[in-house]
């Protein structure tokens, strides 16, 4: 056990290499996975792009590497995609349900060693890993219900002896261009829909997280081939920013999801849209977190500690900005510090560490810069605010600051575990500066005032696609659409009405009266 020489002592866990590299070991013989493994499969596998080595976050060391795609790789995969699109659309939705069905049963035999490689490969601490799959086994019971669901509606005509109704058809091939932070959960949510909804899918993971993309994607073809469908209804290519780019401008893609920056985000919209395809943007997230003077203190302080640390904030629903009550504000503040002074860090592996790693070296350099930009913006560190350079992985202190509302460093997305906090007086000025950031995903209010959460939830209060009461701001059900406003780009994804984006609206008016009414009494004699 390492002890921190600072005033506020985090508790901090070194772990071997060796057993590391031995979980490592039968992890990835458990999935089907080598020391080198091919990243494009089309219906079979293959890849003739760079090579990437996947890294542990916590050790530095490699897991494994895989071999990408290069464009000519993305070609041919958008070729077999777009052939078995029109043999996946003729099979009955309830029957793609049971394909579905199969694909969930087959990820759950593998929950254990898929959750580790995620905590391996991403950072995640064990129980997330195993959540972030059971999220994928979730949406997939969800999708089956909907495969027997996906009505449209009759619309009353104005013209005797016609019917008019709404229908709705798959679109054809979704290109699925995913982020490093939810390696499985993000490809699930919208695989599992689009698949019911009638497309196929083509997969382009985060490079960081290749070993993931490729251990899901063979699980889903195995289930394909035993039922004599397309391997490539469930396609993979591996790459980076070539690979993405080339999706975005492709016209055989018809359907563009990106998880990921707001910047990239922005890119992916214009390049989409330029050749008039359909795109759905999750994009970044500056979530606040409000208490007020007569919440539940116990509730709201369990709450802002699970969103601000879980995943090391690197989680597009992490709480970053904490509007405290002047009433309450500094006994928050104070048992909100013991709190973060109880957190473990460490390997994802072990039972009891609270907090993995940062993904990469950028995102810690990104966690120092935000402290120093705190810093020269006149706020202050009220706990935390070191990367751990004495362990060997990418460990950084959890870090409580506080600092004006309107400070740039406060508007900026930062994907770290820096929590800002403010004080403020009247929930209205609270409410205003939780809408005056860019982002607009998650909020959340913590009070025991109907009048107060129904404001909140009302035309005048949060602006976000996300508003919770009594909650924190991550942790979203699989039921609701998942998105958010302004510059989060406005999709939604999961449950809901959110599998409408993955099918085309058609109207259909069906004339059988055997004469020509006109609409609006229009006459042509």
């Amino acid at each position: 056990m390492f002890v921190q020489p600072s005033a506020r002592l985090l508790r901090t866990r070194a772990f071997s290499t060796s057993a590391a590299r031995r979980t490592t070991s039968v992890t990835l013989k458990a999935l089907g996975l080598d020391a080198y493994n091919l990243g494009v499969y089309n219906g079979a596998w293959g890849g003739n792009g760079t090579i990437v080595e996947s890294v542990n976050p916590a050790t530095g060391e490699v897991i494994g590497a895989v071999q990408q795609a290069n464009l000519s790789d993305l070609n041919q995969t958008l070729d077999n995609a777009s052939q078995a699109a029109k043999i996946w659309r003729s099979v009955p939705a309830p029957k793609r349900g049971e394909i579905v069905r199969q694909m969930r049963n087959a990820l759950f035999a593998k929950i254990e060693p898929l959750g580790k490689l995620v905590a391996l490969e991403m950072g995640k601490i064990l129980p997330e890993g195993i959540g972030e799959v059971q999220e994928y086994i979730d949406i997939a019971d969800y999708a089956v219900g909907l495969s027997r669901m996906l009505n449209g509606q009759v619309v009353p005509s104005e013209r005797a002896g016609h019917m008019m109704m709404e229908v709705w058809n798959p679109v054809g091939v979704v290109g699925v261009i995913s982020a490093f932070n939810f390696p499985v959960a993000v490809y699930g949510w919208n695989s599992a829909i689009s698949m019911v909804c009638g497309n196929s899918v083509v997969w382009k993971g985060a490079p960081t997280t290749a070993l993931t993309s490729v251990a899901v994607t063979k699980i889903l073809a195995e289930v394909l081939e035993t039922n004599n469908l397309p391997g490539a209804i469930c396609s993979l290519a591996s790459g980076g920013a070539e690979i993405g780019n080339a999706i975005a401008h492709d016209k055989r893609v018809d359907l563009v999801s990106f998880t990921g920056s707001t910047n990239t985000g922005r890119k992916v919209a214009l390049a989409v849209q330029a050749r008039f395809g359909k795109s759905l943007l999750e994009l970044g997230g500056n979530n606040a977190i409000i208490v007020h003077n007569d919440a539940d203190i116990d509730l709201a302080v369990r709450s802002v500690l699970f969103a601000a640390v879980d995943t090391a904030g690197q989680l597009c629903t992490t709480t970053r900005r904490l509007f405290l009550h002047a009433d309450i504000h500094d006994t928050f503040i104070e048992r909100l510090i013991k709190a973060y002074e109880q957190i473990k860090i460490g390997n994802p592996l072990e039972s009891g560490i609270l907090c993995g790693p940062l993904h990469t070296k950028q995102s810690v350099r990104a966690f120092e810069q935000g402290v120093e930009d705190v810093k020269a913006q006149g706020g202050k560190i009220l706990h935390g605010g070191n990367a751990l350079h004495h362990l060997v992985g990418n460990f950084v202190e959890p870090t409580i600051t506080s600092i004006a509302h309107d400070a740039p460093v406060v508007h900026r997305e930062i994907f770290a575990p820096i929590l800002h906090t403010i004080k403020y007086d009247d929930i209205s000025e609270a409410v205003a500066w939780n809408n005056e950031v860019g982002q607009g995903l998650s909020s959340s209010l913590f009070t025991t005032s109907p009048e107060k959460m129904f404001n909140w939830i009302g035309p005048e209060g949060s602006d976000c696609g996300i508003v919770n009461v009594n909650i924190p701001t991550n942790g979203a059900e699989i039921g609701g659409a998942f998105g958010g406003e302004k510059e989060t780009g406005g999709g939604r994804e999961s449950g809901s009405t959110a599998w409408q984006q993955y099918m085309r609206r058609q109207t259909c008016t069906i004339n059988y009266s055997g004469m020509l009414p006109l609409a609006q009494g229009i006459k042509f004699e």
